[in-house]
């Protein structure tokens, strides 16, 4: 899976490789958000080149959640199109440097990790009974 900046760290390495599925599916979300908070920082600043580095950071991270779906299950072609979605509004926030479009793929982000983390939570309930919550 993709490497992201903090690997570098063992620490942070091995926490990552042992992670669950899918607490690092939310860790990468929430990469992608950071990236794009960046990105508005540094266009507000007129920076674009490292504009356009945090942008590339955040759509690579959206690419390799689309490559990691498997699509002989329903939900995987269900998220396939918001990713495509959210990689497209990137894509076109970098091109013209565009908070406002930023801002629509952070929301859309947000949200699909909002419902992942409540997924992940029902689930660890039903596995573990009542008293688990990572909210």
């Amino acid at each position: 899976m993709l490497s992201y900046s903090g690997a570098s760290n063992p620490y942070k390495q091995q926490d990552m490789m042992t992670a669950a599925p899918g607490e690092l599916v939310s860790r990468l979300l929430k990469g992608s958000v950071r990236n794009l908070e960046l990105f508005k920082k540094a266009v507000d600043k007129k920076d674009y080149g490292v504009a356009n580095t945090n942008s590339q950071k955040a759509q690579n991270i959206i690419i390799e959640l689309m490559r990691a779906l498997d699509v002989r299950y329903d939900i995987a072609k269900q998220l396939l199109p918001l990713y495509e979605f959210v990689l497209d509004t990137i894509i076109q926030s970098n091109i013209k440097k565009d908070n406002a479009k930023a801002d629509i793929a952070i929301r859309f982000i947000s949200e699909l990790n909002d419902t992942w983390r409540e997924a992940m939570d029902i689930n660890r309930r039903q596995t573990f009974g009542t008293h688990v919550s990572t909210v």
